[in-house]
């Protein structure tokens, strides 16, 4: 008689959980290091490529108030070298908005710029940001448009090399590209331990995850901070209406052009992202926006983003192990949690070519179980605060506003 099957243990489940996610989280390191060695092969290939497609362009620039080191990510777009002509559209509820006093008093040193302002009054969609970029859209004066965040600071030639994307015969799987935008390095101008946290987990893990879908699937969603586009690929993707219903409408406009037969790229070029000195609390607010927007974006792929984290189950091995007095074991458990992330770390700042690489390297680990945290938040109550106005983004990744009926 075959003996009865031993009940497992909740130290072993528990074991076993930490090697899943160990082996899960190493898998995911190879992916995001191969992911990051093709895109600096992309780059190299884009950089020795004249940049000869230079159409004239309307940069639009949604504003709302005024935040630490705006001054300089605003002026940086007046210090471009494009050879053609290009207008800078900014816009805000209204024109006595501080964003748009301080656009007004940086255009001043640069008289020979042309530049407009608008004021959109209250937003009549839910997501605010997609409300001005219809209103300067319309009102652009050239169909190519480049778009880009308050937060968003960028390189003379950053014009010239994101243009290119959309110059006629550049082509992503035989498909002329109509959509595309940037990879960002989360910057620091000043601020502490947690928000360079935040910084280097905008480097590092989005960054990997977006090249990691890039190179196992194609790119088939676009990233906001920065999207070069014609002012008819708004209507291709549903209008800005429909766009405006929706929190992530940069996902929503990259994934319905894609889906559509139409070509969307991550261009090769790398800017900054202002990532301002706010305080925990809200910083971890804005983290638990986005990680909750992705829960919506991509129900399937964010459930399998917690195996993605490699701290929480180094961790976790460490302690079950340390329980049972197997030393050797806990310290291995955790030392190959710390070793995975810093390699991911260290090569994904240096390929997207990142500031101060030794100290974001060191205190990735930390960032690593930071990130699992909001994760792990993310399928709260998905109830969020944008420009003073309280939302719920729904199943369908849709926004209500507070009060408002599903």
């Amino acid at each position: 008689m075959l003996a009865a099957a031993t009940p497992m243990h909740l130290g072993d489940v528990l074991f076993w959980t930490a090697v899943l996610g160990t082996v899960t989280s190493l898998v995911f390191c190879g992916l995001a290091l191969a992911a990051a060695l093709r895109f600096h092969r992309r780059r190299v290939v884009s950089l020795r490529t004249p940049a000869t497609f230079t159409p004239p362009i309307s940069l639009l620039k949604p504003l709302h108030g005024t935040q630490p080191g705006l001054e300089t990510s605003i002026e940086s777009f007046f210090q471009q070298d494009y050879p053609a002509p290009y207008e800078i559209l900014f816009c805000a509820r209204h024109l006595q908005d501080e964003g748009i006093q301080l656009a007004h008093s940086i255009a001043q040193r640069y008289p020979n710029q042309p530049v407009r302002y608008f004021a959109c009054g209250e937003p009549l969609y839910p997501n605010p940001k997609m409300f001005s970029l219809g209103v300067m859209s319309e009102g652009a004066a050239y169909p190519h448009l480049v778009t880009s965040d308050a937060d968003a600071r960028v390189s003379p030639d950053y014009l010239l090399q994101c243009v290119q994307a959309l110059a006629p015969g550049h082509t992503v799987k035989g498909r002329q590209v109509e959509l595309a935008s940037c990879l960002y390095i989360g910057h620091v101008d000043k601020g502490g331990l947690f928000t360079r946290l935040d910084a280097v987990g905008k480097t590092v893990e989005m960054g990997s995850g977006v090249l990691v879908a890039d190179m196992l699937s194609g790119t088939d969603f676009a990233l906001g901070v920065t999207m070069v586009l014609q002012k008819r690929t708004f209507a291709d993707g549903g209008g800005y209406a429909d766009l405006g219903n929706h929190w992530a409408e940069d996902f929503v406009l990259g994934n319905r052009l894609a889906h559509a037969g139409r070509g969307v790229e991550m261009s090769t070029h790398v800017i900054k992202l202002i990532v301002a000195d706010q305080g925990v609390v809200r910083s971890f607010r804005d983290q638990l926006r986005w990680m909750q927007s992705t829960r919506r974006s991509r129900p399937a792929g964010h459930l399998g983003t917690g195996l993605t984290f490699a701290m929480p189950f180094g961790l976790l091995g460490f302690a079950v192990e340390a329980a049972r007095a197997h030393w050797g074991a806990a310290f291995a458990f955790l030392a190959i949690a710390i070793v995975n992330r810093m390699l991911q770390a260290f090569t994904m700042l240096r390929v997207l070519g990142a500031e101060d690489v030794a100290f974001q390297t060191l205190i990735y680990p930390l960032r690593d179980l930071l990130g699992f945290i909001v994760w792990c938040s993310s399928y709260l109550p998905a109830d969020t605060s944008y420009h003073g106005t309280r939302f719920r983004i729904m199943p369908d990744g849709t926004l209500k506003a507070d009060g408002a009926q599903p």
